[in-house]
């Protein structure tokens, strides 16, 4: 790939990874449940996530998911149904407030979430988005010269979306979130923070099933 379009590639992904949606709630999230260095475990669920959407339209599949108005609804609609579940499951939680806590990364008010689970959580959250494989389609064909090897290209393209949004991600959205993590010292401003991300997350939700 020719580094003038590689740079173009890079300022792509910046830009779409600035932009808001459930994967940045999600990180967000995690970071002020769980703390800044935690949260990176759903990040990398996010980019298995992602990898596996690139692969999708590498092979093909994606086209059958675009042209299928089936296929493409039975996704959306379980990626609706799941994030709806994680905003009901957010405002419903009954935070513990502990006023002793020290100034260790995990919240005091929140019991820790395993890493396993963080990640599976950003996997569903991004996977579960066929707009992304639509999105990959029309995007990814502008930097791949069908005339070169495909798979340097696509190892290309798949790097640089991966390091972009893990940097975006940890490096702004987790961080952001972190300097809120005060409000989670008491049961009151994790309640606060709980209704108002359930709240985002139920709003996406909404988004990802009307908005076409």
């Amino acid at each position: 790939m020719p580094f003038s379009l590689w740079l173009t590639l890079l300022l792509a992904c910046v830009v779409i990874s600035f932009t808001p949606g459930a994967g940045a709630i999600n990180t967000m999230g995690n970071a002020l449940a769980h703390g800044f260095r935690r949260a990176i475990w759903g990040i990398l669920g996010q980019q298995a996530a992602l990898v596996v959407q690139i692969v999708i339209v590498a092979l093909g599949v994606g086209v059958l998911v675009a042209s299928s108005p089936l296929l493409f609804d039975v996704i959306r609609y379980a990626g609706a149904a799941y994030l709806a579940y994680l905003g009901i499951r957010q405002i419903l939680r009954r935070p513990i407030a502990d006023e002793t806590a020290d100034a260790s990364d995990r919240s005091p008010v929140t019991a820790a979430e395993s890493r396993w689970s963080m990640f599976l959580r950003g996997l569903w959250v991004n996977l579960l988005n066929p707009k992304a494989i639509v999105f990959f389609l029309a995007f990814l064909p502008q930097f791949i010269r069908p005339a070169e090897p495909l798979a340097p290209q696509y190892l290309t393209v798949a790097v640089t979306v991966v390091a972009v949004d893990i940097a975006v991600m940890w490096g702004f959205f987790a961080l952001a979130a972190h300097g809120f993590r005060r409000f989670t010292r008491s049961a009151r401003g994790q309640r606060t923070l709980d209704v108002v991300f359930g709240g985002l997350f139920l709003g996406v939700a909404v988004l990802l099933l009307f908005v076409h």
